[in-house]
Order: C-alpha cells, then structure tokens, then sequence
C-alpha cells in the first residue's frame, strides 16, 4: 500500500503538535509526515517580550524534538498552496521553488503583527510577534540611553507583558504604554487594580481611551492631536493571519482565516485541516476563538485524532474547545491569572503576584514542553491506515 502523504505547514506550537500527534497516532509504515518550517528551531512565541530584553532563551531544535518519531522536517518557506491539485509550492534558501504533493494537508501558518493599516507603523515600529522582530528590538533597546522613550502601542495581553518586561529590565528608559480603551478593562475588578499597581511601580505612564493615527520615527501622533515621544515604538494590537490561505480556492472568513467544521477540517476541501490561528473556530457560545495559544494547541489536538481517526476507519472524536483562564506575565516577577468564563470572559476570581508570575511560567514551559511530548496518556499502539484511505 502507498504511503499517505501528509504535509504539516508551519511549526509553531499548533503544527507542531499536530505534527508529532499524528506520527504517534497512526503506523509509520502507512503515512509519510513533512513538516514544513522556514526554523530549524522551535520558537517560544509567548517569550518573545523575553528575547526581546535581551534575555537568553532556551534552544530547541525539531531535529532533536522530532527524532524517532518518523516526522520529517524540511526547512523551506510556503510560497503559494493549489489546494485543488493537493500540491505546495515551497523555497528553500539557494535551492529554489519546490512543488511537494499531499494526500492530507494540515494548515497551521498561524499569524503575525498586524499595522491596523496605521501610517508609518511598517517603517518606524517594532513588532514581537516573531523572532526576528523581537531580536530587531533587543538591538535598538540595547542602543538606548538613560531617559530616552518607549512606546509600546496596544495594551491587551501582549502589550501589557511587552511593556511591564521592558519597564522592569531597563528602570532607566521612560516607558509609555498607549491603550484604546482604558486600562485591563476587559479584567476584573482585581485584576485590573493589580495591573494598575504594577505598571505605577515600574513608572509606566499610561495613555488611555487614545487611538494611534500614525508613527514616526521620534514620535507616535494620537487622535487628540497629541504627540508621544519615542525612540522605538512596540507595535502590538493585534495579529493578522498568513495572506496564503486567502489567494487559494480554500473558503476563508473575512479575517483570512480558514473556515473548518468542529474537527477543524475545511468546509470547503475535506482533505485540508486547518489549526491555530490560521482557523475560525467557533467557541463556547458561538463566539470565534481568540488568536492564541490557549486557543491552538487544543485545535491542534483535535485536528490530529480527528485526522487519524478517519485515516484508520475509526470513530471521529470531537472534544469542545473552552477557556479557563488568561495568564499574564508582568516582568519576572509580577503576574497575573485572570479567572474566566468557558467564553473567555472575566471572572472576579483572579490571582496576582509572585504566585501567579510561577504560574505564568510553569504554563510556558508546559506548553514547549507540550510541543515535544504531544501524545502523553494516549495508547502506546498505533492504528494501521485503512485500505483506500
């Protein structure tokens, strides 16, 4: 029987644990697994804010991650998908356009920084949504002198922990932190009030209800006619999917994101899965799920028992998709643990502090470590492929 050919695109913590999942599902004699990633290491996103203070992150490379485990890893970036013909157009570096055929393919690109189309922010502003970027802002930190300022743009989770690790690693620069609304307004009473209290102790000044219209290279304009000074501007309000999905016959939302059913499969070509932020997903009480990591590892282990399920005739799980809380780091040594709604809104219930900074980490190394080890507490047995699958 022909192996069946199974292409992973992208893999950040959702396709690389589908990845991993599936090889551990299935029988290594009947599929064939690439990954496909333009890194040859696994990049930590929730850190970046960390990378992006100069702080040494923690090396991990798929070779090592994936060794044994019959998963393929070819370093190369996506460049155009015919999800008609079930082909990919890659490019590896100096090797030129190759074109890799996929019986199953599992779409999981994600997502980067998204400029809100706001004048100037592609050419003055810095972003942590990938590791270039927060290496980019790592070196114009680094060249800052006392006093001089930083605007981070956005105060949702990003934002916060972007500002609040730049405050506490260098108490030298003058830290402003720019949010649309008012601050940690989507928390509760105690969290809101903690996150007051840490970004008045890092000497962060606040600019709320205030709405960016354009960055330049010493300065961020507000709506208001009001100028922020800055020497390096943090864009962080919010992400935009990879444009791939959208320039194929793929049924996409308005957003780009792919549109799948409950076991993150395309509506429109059952041979496709998609993960992670590059999915709509409908959450508890019909609401979208929200871009994150929270949101795409358990995506991700849907779409690979669901893929592997059907691959072995068997019964399709779905499992439902649910919040519990929000983490949020505050500096090293500051946290916060937002208490939510299956619907991912706020309860009063919230922890702060030391406590819930090693709580925030221990979920960080959870989640890496996750990456590596996708299939604890499943069966050690995998199923055989079924004929004509």
């Amino acid at each position: 029987m022909q192996q069946h050919r199974i292409v992973v695109l992208g893999a950040g913590y959702t396709g690389a644990t589908a990845a991993g999942r599936i090889a551990k599902r299935l029988h290594r004699d009947d599929v064939d697994i690439t990954l496909v990633n333009a890194e040859p290491d696994f990049v930590e996103r929730v850190r970046m804010h960390q990378l992006a203070t100069g702080q040494e992150l923690r090396t991990r490379p798929f070779a090592e991650m994936f060794a044994g485990t019959g998963v393929r890893l070819k370093l190369a970036q996506v460049t155009a998908i015919d999800a008609d013909r079930k082909t990919v157009t890659v490019e590896a570096t100096g090797a030129g356009e190759e074109s890799l055929a996929y019986d199953t393919l599992v779409y999981a690109l994600g997502s980067g920084w998204d400029d809100q189309g706001v004048p100037g922010v592609d050419r003055h502003a810095h972003q942590i949504a990938s590791r270039p970027g927060a290496l980019r802002l790592s070196e114009r930190l680094a060249q800052l002198g006392a006093g001089q300022p930083v605007v981070v743009v956005g105060a949702g989770l990003t934002g916060l922990e972007a500002a609040t690790e730049i405050a506490e690693a260098r108490p030298d620069l003058d830290v402003a932190l720019v949010a649309r609304g008012g601050l940690g307004d989507w928390l509760a009473d105690k969290g809101r009030a903690h996150v007051r209290e840490v970004a008045g102790r890092l000497g962060i000044t606040v600019h709320e209800h205030a709405e960016v219209t354009a960055v330049d290279a010493d300065q961020v304009a507000l709506a208001e006619g009001r100028f922020v000074p800055s020497a390096a501007t943090v864009w962080t309000t919010g992400f935009a999917v990879h444009p791939i999905a959208k320039a194929t016959t793929l049924e996409v939302s308005d957003t780009g994101q792919i549109v799948v059913d409950r076991t993150m499969r395309s509506l429109s070509h059952p041979d496709v899965y998609a993960v992670g932020d590059a999915a709509l997903v409908e959450g508890p009480g019909g609401k979208p799920l929200r871009m994150s990591c929270a949101s795409g590892v358990p995506t991700a282990w849907q779409a690979a028992d669901a893929l592997a399920a059907r691959l072995a005739g068997a019964e399709v799980p779905t499992v439902p998709i649910r919040y519990f809380n929000q983490c949020v780091s505050l500096g090293r040594k500051e946290g916060l643990i937002q208490y939510v709604t299956a619907d991912d809104r706020a309860k009063k219930a919230a922890l702060t502090g030391r406590t819930a900074a090693l709580y925030k980490e221990l979920v960080c190394k959870g989640a890496a470590w996750g990456v590596a080890h996708p299939t604890v507490g499943m069966p050690a047995r995998r199923r055989r492929v079924a004929p004509g699958a």
